[in-house]
């Protein structure tokens, strides 16, 4: 029956893909606006190429996935950076990885383990009603010489993922170089962030900071931006540009309706206001709150001890970056300048008070989601075994006698909720990140990255396979040695659930295709929203949440490639889909369009998650040989993490720096190369005000209260 489940789980998502498919080929097609779907596209004015009507819209097509496969990886690097090309790269490694490893897991280690001792009567006209353990290692018979095949493959697939691993880090890495060395200058190669800046008397923080900087890097130093504190400011500014969003909205309607509205309670009293004279002069009164409060800013009265010191080289930058410049550790603190579009200006609004509670705050927040989610994930499971629900819910007990239903309430339905709950983590660990004080938009996202791959691996993943409490599930690693038997034991018995998980992922892939939730935000938007339908901004990459789905598929693949070869097959049509569908979301410039770029920083993070998945897989096999009493194979096993590790050190000190900090030759000959450039002056100019906070610029929006009909704002 578990079999039969799991076909049903496959034909019900096949059935979703191909729908979603079509509805996405029409939709691409359509004449109408289209920024739902490809709001990047729409931005650049290239959605209103179709202007009329055409039935061979209507028809579904194809043409979509030639055009996603077609451009080479210069394209993508110059239209979603080098995080974009890092991003493809782990969808081409993986495929490499599981194309070898569904070869040895289809067509040699599932006949091994079908064909085992355990079975007596091979029925394959009953195969869908047989249960899945007939297709794991379970089935092969204690001390039996076909377990060698299993420890064969393990030491196989460890040599081809360390070899490929290496490979992908050592052209990345070559890429990284190459892709700076080609990049035009960018302010964040010539600036720097100092933190913990002493105050001295009575000069001001900026005097205070170009003195220090003028006296010990004389021939380096260019000019400092002093970050003020803004907190203040950006409401002012966040409430101007409500109200102008509600004006804007306003003209749009008709004339008759402008000057009338229900500013009583409920709408029922004062009618006829002057709505468009009441929101002139109320915005006229915002904007001058807030050139005051600039004012006050600039005057130097909310400044924070911290600024953006920039140098006429990229060498001069390194070098104050590296070297303390205080005899005190503690002061003139130096740490990478992010690109000033990246910078999280918000962050330097708050004291040290203030993030200092932020922080516990986060750690409490993330003990609560924590039991949260256990407690899902225990009410998830509980729907994998019918007799539980029935008891839970007798009521029931008549519908889930039907077959189809039962198939579908412990094969399918699961692993939906699953992945509907764990959609919601994203934003909340990145809300988490943000609160811990960041001071770049790009960090955030790569913590949320770290903790989203923790809540992966551990919630996703042991917490299902370690069903229970939670102190049952924290018992596992008190006692070390007996690790590798409990989950080789607790692994295999959650394989059918993992299978329908990753079946599940090919719905969630097509949805992430036609973008159902933003066409349905879209529409709630349009009639709710009192804002203008062409003011939108395009959608970032959202790495932190992707990357990390990416890499639990890569964990249960290598986990059950020797428990469960079955789910092989599923997992690589995961990454077929994937590949081909987020080249068109983010590559062919469709979608989404990158904020910022990490320079590939978010493959480490990539590679130490494969490593991790291979440990684990290499102790759930020492586990699985000590189980089956085969105790010879399960010591020549244990040198497999040793060296795993030891590959893993390798690659640390040899590419890891690389993705830090770019070496002392790289730098100066940049730096050679831009001497005779002519345009460096003009960039230096603009270096200069490179890291003013955005919420001090000048303001954007003018009014003109003497004439109603004529346009209350414009912008500068």
């Amino acid at each position: 029956m578990i079999v039969s489940a799991l076909l049903t789980s496959v034909g019900i998502n096949l059935g979703l893909c191909v729908l979603f498919f079509a509805l996405y080929s029409v939709l691409r097609k359509q004449p109408c606006n289209l920024k739902v779907y490809a709001p990047r596209l729409v931005a650049e004015g290239r959605a209103g190429q179709r202007s009329h009507f055409n039935i061979e819209a209507l028809l579904p097509s194809a043409g979509w996935v030639r055009r996603a496969w077609q451009p080479s990886e210069d394209e993508l690097l110059n239209s979603c950076g080098l995080d974009g090309v890092v991003f493809n790269r782990i969808f081409i490694f993986s495929l490499r990885v599981f194309s070898v490893a569904a070869i040895i897991g289809i067509f040699v280690l599932l006949p091994v383990n079908y064909l085992g001792d355990h079975l007596r009567d091979i029925d394959f006209s009953d195969l869908p009603n047989k249960s899945l353990d007939l297709f794991t290692i379970s089935n092969v018979k204690d001390s039996s010489n076909w377990l060698w095949v299993h420890f064969s493959a393990a030491y196989f697939i460890t040599g081809v993922v360390c070899y490929l691993l290496y490979s992908e880090y050592k052209y990345i890495s070559n890429k990284r170089i190459a892709h700076f060395s080609s990049s035009k200058p960018q302010p964040h190669h010539f600036s720097i962030l100092v933190r913990d800046i002493p105050s001295h008397g009575r000069s001001s923080l900026s005097d205070t900071v170009e003195t220090f900087f003028m006296d010990y890097h004389p021939s380096d130093y260019l000019a400092s931006t002093v970050v003020c504190r803004t907190s203040k400011l950006r409401g002012l500014i966040t409430d101007t540009e409500n109200l102008y969003r509600r004006i804007t909205h306003l003209k749009s309607m008709p004339s008759s309706s402008q000057n009338q509205s229900h500013t009583g309670f409920l709408g029922l009293f004062r009618k006829n206001g002057d709505l468009m004279g009441h929101y002139a002069k109320k915005l006229e009164d915002l904007e001058q709150n807030v050139r005051l409060e600039q004012s006050d800013i600039s005057a130097g009265r909310e400044v924070a001890p911290a600024a953006f010191v920039c140098f006429r080289s990229r060498y001069g930058a390194a070098k104050a970056l590296h070297i303390r410049q205080s005899t005190n550790p503690t002061e003139w603190v130096t740490e990478h300048a992010p690109e000033p579009h990246d910078v999280y200006w918000p962050f330097f609004s708050t004291s040290f008070t203030q993030r200092w509670i932020s922080k516990l705050v986060v750690v409490v927040a993330s003990v609560l989601l924590i039991v949260l989610f256990l407690l899902v994930v225990a009410f998830v499971q509980g729907l994998t075994y019918l007799e539980q629900l029935e008891a839970l819910l007798p009521f029931l007990k008549n519908i889930l006698k039907i077959t189809v239903v039962s198939q579908i309430v412990t094969g399918y339905l699961p692993s939906l909720l699953l992945h509907l709950v764990a959609s919601l983590v994203p934003p909340i660990m990145k809300l988490f990140s943000a609160m811990q004080g960041y001071i770049a938009i790009s960090e955030i996202e790569k913590s949320a990255c770290n903790k989203m791959l923790l809540f992966t691996i551990w919630f996703l993943f042991f917490a299902n396979v370690l069903t229970g409490s939670v102190t049952s599930q924290f018992q596992i690693f008190l006692d070390p040695k007996t690790i590798p038997e409990r989950l080789a034991v607790a692994v295999p018995a959650q394989a059918s659930f993992f299978i329908a998980y990753v079946v599940t992922s090919w719905t969630s892939l097509s949805w992430e295709l036609n973008r159902t939730i933003a066409f349905i935000g879209d529409l709630i938007s349009r009639r709710c929203s009192k804002t203008n339908d062409d003011d939108f901004q395009i959608p970032s990459i959202p790495y932190h949440s992707e990357i990390p789905r990416v890499l639990l598929f890569g964990l249960l693949g290598f986990t059950y490639f020797l428990l469960a070869p079955l789910i092989l097959p599923f997992i690589l049509v995961f990454f077929c889909f994937g590949y081909i569908i987020y080249r068109n979301q983010k590559e062919l410039l469709n979608v989404y369009q990158p904020k910022y770029d990490t320079g590939g920083r978010f493959w480490p993070i990539v590679h130490n998650a494969t490593i991790f998945s291979l440990i684990l897989m290499q102790i759930i096999a020492v586990g699985i040989f000590g189980v089956k009493k085969l105790p010879l194979a399960s010591s020549l096993i244990l040198p497999l993490p040793v060296l795993t590790l030891l590959f893993n050190d390798y690659c640390r000190k040899r590419f890891l720096p690389i993705f830090h900090d770019f070496s002392a030759e790289t730098l100066i000959k940049k730096d050679r190369e831009d001497r005779n450039d002519p345009a460096m002056e003009e960039f230096f100019d603009k270096l200069v005000t490179a890291y003013r906070d955005p919420a001090l610029m000048p303001i954007r929006h003018s009014t003109n209260s003497n004439d109603h009909s004529s346009p209350l704002l414009s912008k500068v």
